[in-house]
């Protein structure tokens, strides 16, 4: 059973990685989508490329950084006319450098705490405001492994996902009583462009993340989040810890000789 069948879904993130991935599943599910990104190119391909394959659903852009409270206000007040958003996707974030705490870039701390925390609490405060009044929705935070265990050289990012994590547990207890379901994933290592992005764009050091390793791709992360938002009502998965089979932990990976498979 399909029970996402013209649901309108808003995903950040969506230029790239899991939100991309999850975009073109969610369009194949029926769904009318609201992508959000900082890089208009990509979203304008995203958006023509599903538009192509689905002619007769809506594929709205939601350009700029979840993280400026001006443009996400913005936004939402140039929707308020504009069908209700069903689900809410909070996909954005990223991690910056590997610095310990007594070497750290304090412009690199303040851009993942805006995106990774204020920029989810933007959206979810607009979006929440709209479900609480229809008594309905889906609100879903990809958070990490790292909103469960902290690590060297992770003191920001891992102090921001570990306050995703308090927030869809705090945000499903202001909503308790309500029909409006929240939920989280928590993903292990995904080969995608977050180390690229870490290491400054050192596509050595980012690969060398990923070496000797079968990792999770972005879509399978992107099919899990399918299978929680398909879930029926009654059904809340509020958290999901998803690994490689060659991870135990933030910090255990296995790595198979090169010559492996």
């Amino acid at each position: 059973m399909n029970r996402l069948q013209g649901k309108r879904v808003l995903i950040t993130g969506a230029t790239a990685g899991i939100g991309k991935a999850l975009a073109r599943l969610l369009a194949k599910d029926g769904c009318h989508l609201i992508v959000n990104g900082r890089r208009e190119q990509r979203l304008q391909d995203l958006i023509e490329e599903l538009t192509n394959t689905y002619p007769n659903q809506s594929f709205e852009m939601f350009l700029g950084d979840v993280g400026d409270k001006t443009i996400v206000q913005e936004y939402f007040d140039s929707r308020e006319s504009k069908e209700a958003v069903d689900i809410l996707v909070n996909n954005a974030g990223f991690a910056l450098g590997v610095d310990p705490v007594h070497e750290g870039n304090l412009e690199d701390w303040d851009a993942m705490i805006q995106t990774n925390v204020n920029g989810l609490l933007y959206v979810s405060r607009f979006v929440s405001e709209q479900m609480k009044k229809r008594n309905e929705g889906h609100i879903l935070n990809v958070c990490s492994i790292a909103g469960h265990e902290a690590y060297p050289g992770g003191v920001v990012y891992t102090a921001t996902k570990h306050a995703v994590k308090a927030i869809t547990q705090a945000t499903k207890k202001d909503l308790h009583g309500t029909n409006i379901r929240v939920s989280m994933v928590s993903p292990g290592l995904v080969e995608t462009e977050f180390s690229e992005v870490r290491f400054q764009g050192d596509k050595a050091k980012a690969s060398a993340v990923y070496e000797n390793l079968n990792a999770l791709t972005a879509k399978d992360i992107a099919e899990i989040i399918q299978f929680i938002l398909q879930r029926p009502s009654h059904v809340n998965i509020l958290d999901s810890v998803v690994f490689p089979t060659a991870q135990s932990s933030a910090q255990m990976v296995h790595r198979h000789e090169p010559n492996e498979s």
